[in-house]
């Protein structure tokens, strides 16, 4: 019982400092897709919003599309982590990802007891996008606008918004965004106070194979030069960073796969995850 209430005491000062301010946090891997931990993270941003916090929820989807796309027979190729993305591709992204995932996660924060609106970035024009030029990788986009006052109206309702990263783009076509990259511009744009990726791995690594607590920009730079930040952690730390540059306050990397993982990161003193901070 005691340790109980010191958990409910450690909470207490982060729960007064964040009252008010505005979490986004990117929701894909195991914690989207094992049903136990779907729960969980309802729950989570279920109390976040009743302590006076206002979580917005970007998420993706890539392996439910990929399973969909193999069973219509139609082929994919990624490049530099992207999917190639022709207009079938397309369609079948913006049909999971618009539809069956957006609102089952609705669904769960309803059924946790919590209230969330489901969007597409296509809705009302809430994300704008160009198409990425660096990379011939067909109908994918980089987000050039975020209307936040649609965000800000959702959120000021009572509701948590559930944002699925397809965008309507600058030349009348549609583009389906990266779910990172879509999270981390909508962080900036609303001046989040923190922006949480939630992945399938505890953090940030070390050289000593240990998860890193915290992180200053200029670090995470020196581990990406000595090779110590490899593969798929680059574009993570790096759209961390991102979000730092555009007024994020901080951000934060987390193990999904733990139960309650945005609870114990936020509200602890140790945390689980690896945060991120400006070198300031």
């Amino acid at each position: 019982m005691s340790e109980k209430i010191q958990t409910l005491l450690e909470a207490l000062p982060y729960i007064k400092k964040f009252a008010g301010s505005i979490f986004v946090i990117k929701y894909g891997g195991a914690a989207m897709e094992e049903e136990s931990l779907k729960k969980e993270f309802a729950k989570d941003v279920v109390l976040l919003k009743y302590v006076g916090i206002n979580p917005v929820i970007v998420h993706g989807g890539g392996p439910m599309i990929g399973r969909l796309l193999k069973d219509l027979q139609i082929p994919t190729q990624f490049v530099d982590g992207l999917r190639v993305t022709d207009e079938k591709t397309l369609e079948v992204a913006e049909m999971v990802l618009s539809g069956f995932i957006n609102k089952e996660i609705v669904k769960n924060i309803h059924d946790m007891g919590g209230r969330a609106i489901g969007l597409s970035g296509k809705d009302g024009r809430l994300l704008v996008a160009r198409q990425v030029e660096d990379k011939n990788i067909g109908l994918v986009g980089e987000i050039t606008h975020v209307d936040i006052a649609i965000i800000n109206d959702v959120s000021r309702h009572g509701y948590i918004p559930v944002i699925a990263p397809i965008a309507d783009g600058i030349d009348g076509k549609s583009y389906s965004i990266n779910a990172d990259a879509a999270a981390g511009s909508i962080a900036k744009a609303l001046s989040a106070e923190k922006f949480i990726l939630l992945t399938d791995v505890e953090g940030v690594i070390g050289s000593d194979g240990k998860p890193i607590s915290m992180l200053k920009k200029r670090e995470i730079e020196d581990l990406i030069t000595q090779k110590t930040v490899t593969g798929g952690m680059i574009p993570k730390v790096n759209c961390c960073i991102d979000a730092l540059m555009g007024g994020v306050r901080e951000t934060h990397i987390v193990d999904g796969r733990i139960p309650h993982a945005i609870l114990l990161e936020i509200f602890t003193d140790s945390g689980i995850g690896t945060e991120i901070i400006g070198d300031e």
